[in-house]
């Protein structure tokens, strides 16, 4: 049953989830990991290439790709042509994109109100 938003609250995806980034070129990819099982439908549903793609438009991805990883409830996103020509090219101060997984991870995602004794992190006043 799709949760309503008085029974669910938008919260900052490293409250359900841990990540890390890589790269390779001009590719950077950012893996996602559900803190708790319960969490793999909501990650499934909410974070998908659009809304990947949207969290990082002005890096302005050409491609965003989502790979599944259900028995880890993990999952690996490839984003092509964010890292303003890659580690021998780039003048940005975060040329292997290593802090790209906080960027992603500043997403909010809506959590229905029965989950939210899970969350890591402190509760939400």
């Amino acid at each position: 049953m799709p949760t309503t938003p008085t029974d669910s609250l938008a919260v900052p995806l490293y409250r359900l989830a841990h990540g890390r980034s890589g790269d390779k070129g001009n590719r950077s990819n950012i893996s996602l990991i559900a803190w708790h099982p319960d969490f793999w439908p909501l990650l499934l549903a909410q974070v998908d290439e659009a809304a990947v793609a949207r969290q990082f438009a002005h890096r302005r991805p050409t491609q965003v790709r989502r790979y599944l990883l259900p028995q880890l409830q993990a999952m690996n996103f490839v984003l092509d042509d964010v890292l303003d020509g890659g580690v021998n090219e780039s003048l940005n101060l975060d040329s292997h994109g290593k802090a790209l997984s906080y960027r992603l991870l500043e997403m909010n995602v809506q959590v229905p109100a029965a989950l939210l004794p899970l969350l890591h992190g402190p509760a939400q006043p």
